[in-house]
């Protein structure tokens, strides 16, 4: 199944479920200040939770554009390194405003995994919340899962984020308790399954994540319970495409060896070097091109503050890796058509052409800057006997250049 195949399936499986296909808000929440972007598929629905929006329905499914680049969320500095880091990203996600609960969500879960997308049983691991029974015995008792593939962790009194089966999406916020689905690559792949030392390893790989939302933490960290019992899941549509396509890279799936192909030609297009497909540098290039995009589209602007500083350092840190691969002019802007061939369809506001002159724009700016500091860099290891740059130089390189 290609990328937008999933993305159609989970929508109209949980459309035959009840839910409505609700579309993804803009990757700039609205009205929350607590938030730079929009960084799971709840976040629009997050006054739903609080009792405060009223919808004319009580489930919902989306396929939500999200960007971890700024805030308790950020996973900048990790993309090009690991399989499955990226600034943007689509979350899958399933909701239910008071309605269905534990039992549901896990079996509506169950079905799609095993019946639609034919994933072999044997190869799903699941963890719960160490208190939660409930979910325990649903798991187990119901669905049927032997005793060693269900894992029980705790919260470490929720002083990290998306992990340790306690969700949080913020400092305040709904929350509660939550079960994730991993899948087993196989003994070929090193890594240990979830809750072990081994765990950071690629074998057990989490597909999708099951919160129950059932409180609200308050700005003095303490929790309320929730008017009603919800549902809110969260499934990333690379990881889920990685293991349907029989990857092990988020970067080897249809949408991104597409991206890669196209900046591989782009970057070369302005250099006198082939690149590198395999290079990490490329894969920081493809993985920008959508936060970027998106970005704009969306709304933002290059700039100095806020979420206009976070697309800037974002688009300046791809084109950085694209002069690392030896590209000599702008060829930044001319990937938005790639992303635009990949997403359109499922997302129109990527049609607007004056994504590319926003890019185009700030890549010419930068380019400027970055030729003026390499110089200034290089002269000053030149020129240099200690091996150690003086501190002004570095401040000014950093500062002044980008």
């Amino acid at each position: 199944m290609k990328v937008a195949d999933i993305r159609r399936t989970f929508l109209k499986f949980y459309e035959s479920k009840g839910h409505t296909i609700v579309a993804s808000s803009p990757v700039v929440p609205g009205n929350d200040p607590t938030l730079l972007f929009t960084n799971a598929g709840m976040n629009q629905f997050k006054d739903v939770y609080l009792g405060f929006d009223h919808r004319p329905y009580k489930r919902a499914t989306t396929s939500q554009k999200c960007i971890r680049a700024g805030g308790k969320h950020n996973d900048l500095d990790n993309v090009g390194y690991t399989a499955r880091h990226h600034t943007f990203f689509e979350m899958l996600g399933n909701f239910s405003f008071g309605d269905y609960f534990k039992k549901d969500a896990i079996h509506f879960a169950w079905e799609l995994l095993t019946e639609h997308f034919h994933l072999p049983p044997e190869k799903l691991w699941v963890t719960v919340y160490a208190e939660d029974q409930e979910a325990y015995d649903i798991w187990h008792k119901e669905v049927g899962i032997p005793a060693d593939r269900i894992v029980r962790i705790g919260d470490n009194k929720g002083a990290r984020y998306m992990s340790d089966n306690f969700w949080m999406m913020g400092d305040t916020g709904p929350c509660g308790p939550c079960s994730e689905i991993f899948y087993d690559h196989g003994p070929s792949v090193q890594g240990g399954p979830p809750g072990s030392p081994e765990e950071d390893g690629d074998r057990y790989m989490e597909i999708w994540n099951l919160v129950f939302m059932q409180f609200y933490r308050d700005e003095k960290g303490e929790m309320h319970k929730l008017p009603r019992p919800s549902i809110d899941t969260g499934m990333g549509l690379e990881r889920i495409a990685t293991v349907l396509q029989g990857v092990h890279s988020n970067y080897d799936i249809d949408l991104f060896k597409n991206l890669l192909a196209a900046a591989k030609a782009a970057v070369e297009s302005v250099s006198t070097v082939p690149a590198d497909i395999n290079s990490p540098s490329l894969k920081v290039i493809a993985d920008h091109i959508r936060a970027c995009a998106f970005c704009v589209a969306d709304g933002v602007l290059p700039g100095n503050e806020g979420r206009a500083y976070v697309l800037r350092r974002i688009c300046r840190r791809a084109l950085r890796h694209g002069y690392k691969l030896g590209a000599r002019g702008p060829f930044f802007y001319k990937l938005v058509d790639a992303v635009r061939k990949e997403m359109g369809e499922a997302y129109p506001e990527l049609m607007n052409h004056e994504i590319e002159k926003v890019i185009e724009a700030e890549e010419r700016r930068f380019l400027q800057t970055l030729s003026k500091g390499m110089d200034i860099l290089d002269a000053a290891i030149a020129e240099n006997k200690t091996g150690v740059l003086p501190g002004d130089v570095v401040f000014k390189l950093h500062d002044t250049y980008g």
